[in-house]
């Protein structure tokens, strides 16, 4: 797998997200600490609101920052959106009061709704190769999974030297060191063959993702995701507390094992999927959301309740990995950041769903019953990926020509001028799916 950092350009860049990484991390715990000392008791409250708005940007603000990323260079675009991202960090150790919490916050995801899905969309064309972009996946992947487990740890190392203030000068320090990372990186920016309005830029992406079978199919496979992981996130604290009565270290260890599932399929999927297609293994990832959501009404013992999540994580690992191969197949480089920003807002709408179940049905009935529910919700997620992705379905165009392109158009340039064959896209070169 390391083998993928060879590549300078994308070595770079991967040195660039886990560093923002672990400013983000730090900022998590001392979000939580500032929320106490202004709110107190109702701490909880203003972090549940703050990752409210933190979702309603990504969902609104993906699509529209993608319609400028479609024009604006891609290493000027996201160098300035990790600034904007240090600027409101410098700024979060002095405010005063919650509702200055929710302004700032909403920037800082405003500036990631545009950062995240652009970067993304960056690597296919870093890395051309499937097989290299798989591993640059797994190892983006990996790099998710370690920041959730290391960061509170790091944390937890700088307060007994400083006070938490000091862990926002963290975020500052990454945020600005991925902006010199960028900016040392010549990246690729894709232009698109013709000029677009704004409003059909803005939409795009979303409705390029949905006429596409595979990409309706991840759609529901993220609802699964997301019905599976908010009780992980939202309930971890209550069922190991609460319902077994242990201390907040068992809720780290606890933590740490659904990461650690995540981790063994981001390391196992890279041979995986240089044998299988990506169909079988997410919707396997899916199943094992679903069943082990319904299992956690069984759990009443912490070995049990670690086991599960360990499961959840390994089912969430393996839909969200092969994500971005989905992604790539679905769009040419032009249409990417659209792409990629259409799959950021649409997975983070089934997180505002789910969020708020986990937690306000959890609170009013149960967490059993809640365990069901989201099971349910799982369990629906992939009933419909099946429906959507058929496993009949063609993965590549047929046999095809465009006499009426220009010579030197780019995707004939891409794909040869006579018969050729490319995976299935709906774009304005392909506006109908391939029939079965």
């Amino acid at each position: 797998m390391l083998e993928v950092l060879a590549n300078q350009t994308w070595r770079r860049l991967f040195a660039a997200q886990v560093i923002a990484l672990t400013g983000t991390g730090l900022a998590t715990v001392a979000l939580g600490l500032l929320a106490f000392r202004i709110a107190g008791e109702d701490a909880g409250l203003v972090l549940g609101t703050a990752l409210a708005i933190k979702m309603v940007a990504y969902v609104t603000l993906a699509p529209i920052a993608s319609a400028v990323a479609e024009r604006a260079p891609r290493r000027a675009m996201l160098v300035t959106l990790d600034l904007i991202r240090a600027a409101v960090a410098v700024v979060l150790p002095f405010v005063t009061e919650a509702w200055q919490i929710y302004v700032l916050i909403f920037l800082l995801q405003a500036a990631s709704a545009g950062f995240t899905p652009t970067f993304q969309a960056t690597i296919p064309d870093v890395l051309p190769d499937e097989a290299q972009y798989t591993r640059a996946l797994s190892l983006s992947r990996l790099a998710y999974d370690l920041e959730n487990l290391l960061s509170p740890a790091l944390a937890a190392a700088l307060l007994t030297v400083t006070t938490f203030p000091a862990l926002f000068g963290g975020t500052v320090i990454g945020f600005l060191a991925s902006a010199a990372l960028v900016w040392s990186t010549v990246l690729p920016s894709p232009q698109p063959s013709e000029r677009r309005g704004i409003r059909d830029r803005t939409t795009r992406g979303v409705r390029l993702y949905l006429a596409t079978p595979r990409l309706r199919g991840l759609l529901a496979l993220n609802l699964a995701v997301s019905a599976g992981g908010a009780m992980v996130i939202v309930n971890t604290v209550v069922i190991v507390q609460s319902g077994l009565g242990l201390g907040s270290s068992m809720v780290a260890l606890t933590l740490a094992a659904f990461g650690l599932g995540s981790m063994t399929a981001a390391l196992a999927l890279p041979r995986l999927l240089d044998a299988v297609p990506d169909r079988p293994p997410m919707l396997i990832g899916a199943g094992l959301l679903a069943a082990g959501t319904a299992a956690g009404a069984l759990v009443e013992t912490l070995p049990a309740l670690l086991a599960l999540w360990a499961a959840l994580g390994l089912g969430s690992g393996l839909v969200q990995t092969p994500a971005g191969r989905l992604l790539r197949r679905s769009a040419p480089p032009e249409d990417r950041p659209a792409i990629f920003a259409a799959q950021f807002a649409l997975s983070h709408a089934c997180w505002l769903i789910a969020y708020p179940l986990a937690g306000r049905f959890g609170a009013a009935f149960g967490l059993d019953a809640t365990f069901l529910v989201l099971a349910a919700i799982a369990a629906a997620g992939l009933v419909a990926a099946l429906v959507l992705w058929p496993g009949g379905e063609p993965e590549e165009e047929p046999p095809h020509a465009h006499p009426d392109l220009a010579p030197d158009h780019p995707h004939l340039a891409r794909f040869g001028r006579d018969d050729h064959r490319h995976p299935v896209r709906i774009d304005d070169l392909h506006p109908v799916r391939p029939r079965p």
